[in-house]
């Protein structure tokens, strides 16, 4: 091997597995009673999940970095070793560590079947090993039941920093000891991880559930229950904004507005297929019939019966439903997380019904829907995913259907020009799906728009057309979401404009600031107010007895996009002068209040990124 060759950097997995080992030798050095559960590379970094006799706090993890430091100055090779099962199984007891026995012993009771929701690397095997034996990796005094790789000794990691501690159930059942999973990151540079911890900063401050707090858009009460937000009046305006804006563009694409029930009886879902694949349900009691009801987890079986309602022939295909509405779905408590993941989310869930040859063209239209939505309105870049069924038997319908499915999302992807990568495993149980996954300005990535296509609901459903020869045939049904759940992307959209929204967003897009509460001064700045609001903008009066420099400055912590300082100067000339938001634009002078209305009013209805004065 060349010099050069010798000094190229090791893979950054392996760098930051190493770096879990290293972690767990320094634990092993501080707390010698330590057990240790696993430790596998997660995004950006890796953790360790560790049973410990007392609570991590910020000053041990400082201690533990510290220890660190002096494992990676020690330079310990990684030596790989090799045990026969019942060997290793014996090699941990006599070190009383309980949670590598569990997977040990998990392993040898059930064969070739590796323990549920462990990695086989956890268990030190390979992918095609059998369990006859397993492999141990050494770095100084801690040895540790692992696959591998790693870096060729301790020193030879990148820089690293322990970002914190949280509860873990082993093995992710409640059931189980809780052990503390210590986080951590690593990079192959310093440069890499002062920039990765700047950007953390920065997602701090623009926290989705700090921002709503701050702004006043959003609350949850103990009493109204977890995962179930409640929106203010500031925050009910974006959120009617943004339905608003997927419905004007359905509409476009020629899709009609339905409304179904909030609850149903489960032969509906049980008939779809849904009610065995969602577990997550809620059930709802009748006391007047001995029909079993739940809250629905989503639209589409209850559009399928729309359209099952009359008798179809093959011109009045497509049919086009499109609803925003509430699903409920009775996510783990664990797992609720603002709006990001919520028990109630309203979603602008949408159905096509279409000829097999039209599939194209309703896939083409939809994926123009997203474009003008996510790149030219929002600005946010995409790139495009492909979820397909894998081998397993969690899906349903023929095999040939789905093939078929597939090769046509495929084509039209193809035609489309859209760069992919494929996902198998991903698809839902009834079928495919393109999924457009976002980046925000922060570079972090969210799933939000989806196109599926659908052979198996229209065949369970028995749904039929007649075709031009007289014969009955099976629509297509096609499932759309161009927002998808709207609490998951206000969530997604609040951090990505740091709560700083464009004008048609804006809750309040105009403050008026008057510079004294003089009569005649209040007077004009009502009626001000009252000519904007009767053109469509939304305007408050900041009447506080506070200087015109705490107004202005309260009204950019408020984010509001134009704050007009109303005086003598201003009343008598009827004319403004705007002061705008720090980042919508630049503009200095004063302009006649028509002009200045007229403008705003052409910012809202281009849905414009910045301000056009």
């Amino acid at each position: 091997m060349s010099q050069s060759e010798h000094d190229q950097p090791a893979p950054l997995d392996e760098m930051r597995h190493s770096l879990a080992h290293i972690m767990a030798t320094a634990i092993q050095e501080l707390y010698p009673g330590a057990k240790f559960g696993i430790g596998p590379v997660v995004e950006n970094g890796f953790y360790y999940d560790v049973d410990l006799p007392e609570a991590l706090g910020t000053g041990a993890l400082e201690k533990i970095e510290a220890q660190m430091r002096e494992v990676i100055k020690a330079d310990y090779q990684f030596k790989k070793s090799s045990m026969p099962i019942d060997k290793a199984i014996s090699y941990f007891e006599e070190r009383k560590q309980t949670y590598k026995i569990d997977l040990l012993s998990d392993l040898k009771k059930y064969g070739t079947t590796v323990a549920k929701d462990i990695d086989r690397s956890q268990l030190g095997l390979s992918e095609n090993s059998s369990v006859d034996g397993v492999s141990l990796y050494t770095d100084g005094p801690f040895t540790d039941l692992c696959r591998g790789p790693h870096v060729a000794s301790t020193g030879k990691v990148g820089p690293f920093k322990l970002m914190r501690v949280s509860g873990a159930y082993w093995r992710g059942n409640e059931k189980n000891a809780q052990l503390q999973r210590i986080y951590g990151v690593g990079f192959t540079t310093k440069d890499e991880l002062n920039e990765y911890l700047r950007l953390l900063g920065e997602a701090e401050k623009r926290d989705h559930r700090k921002l709503g707090k701050e702004l006043d858009l959003f609350v949850f009460s103990d009493l109204v229950g977890a995962g179930l937000p409640l929106f203010t009046p500031r925050g009910t305006i974006i959120r009617d904004e943004l339905d608003r804006f997927s419905q004007e563009l359905q509409a476009k694409g020629g899709y009609q507005r339905v409304t179904i029930p909030h609850i149903t009886k489960v032969e509906l879902y049980k008939k779809s297929g849904h009610y065995d694949k969602y577990p997550e349900r809620f059930s709802v009691t009748s006391a007047e019939s001995d029909d079993e009801f739940m809250m629905k987890p989503m639209n589409c079986p209850h559009h399928s019966q729309i359209y099952a309602s009359r008798p179809r022939s093959y011109r009045d295909l497509p049919v086009r439903y499109m609803e925003t509405t509430m699903v409920y779905r009775d996510e783990k408590a664990g797992e609720l997380l603002g709006l990001s993941r919520v028990r109630a989310a309203t979603q602008d869930d949408s159905h096509a019904f279409c000829r097999p040859d039209q599939i194209e063209h309703e896939f083409e239209s939809i994926a123009k829907m997203v474009k003008v939505m996510y790149n030219d309105v929002f600005q946010m870049p995409f790139r495009v995913r492909l979820a397909f069924r894998d081998g397993s038997n969690k899906y349903l319908g023929d095999q040939k259907l789905w093939e078929q499915a597939q090769s046509a999302i495929q084509k039209i992807a193809d035609k489309l020009g859209f760069k992919y990568v494929i996902e198998e495993g991903e698809a839902t149980f009834y079928g495919p799906k393109i999924e457009f996954i976002v980046r925000d300005a922060l570079g972090r990535e969210n799933q939000c728009a989806t196109i599926q296509l659908d052979f198996v609901q229209p065949e369970r459903f028995g749904l039929e057309y007649i075709a031009e020869d007289g014969s009955k045939k099976q629509p297509v049904m096609i499932h759309k979401a161009l927002l998808g759940s709207i609490e998951r992307f206000l969530s997604v959209y609040i951090e990505h404009t740091a709560g700083a929204f464009p004008l048609w967003l804006a809750p309040e897009q105009v403050r008026l600031a008057p510079v004294n509460d003089a009569e005649g001064l209040a007077a004009y700045t009502a009626k001000l107010a009252d000519s904007m609001m009767a053109a469509g903008l939304r305007v408050s009066i900041d009447s506080t007895s506070e200087s015109v420099g705490k107004k202005i400055r309260a009204a950019g912590v408020a984010k509001v996009p134009y704050t007009l300082v109303i005086g003598d100067k201003e009343r008598e000339a009827n004319n403004v002068s705007p002061r705008l938001r720090q980042g919508h634009g630049e503009f200095e002078g004063q302009m006649p209040v028509a002009e200045f209305v007229a403008a705003l009013k052409k910012e809202v209805d281009e849905r414009a990124v910045r301000s056009l004065l």
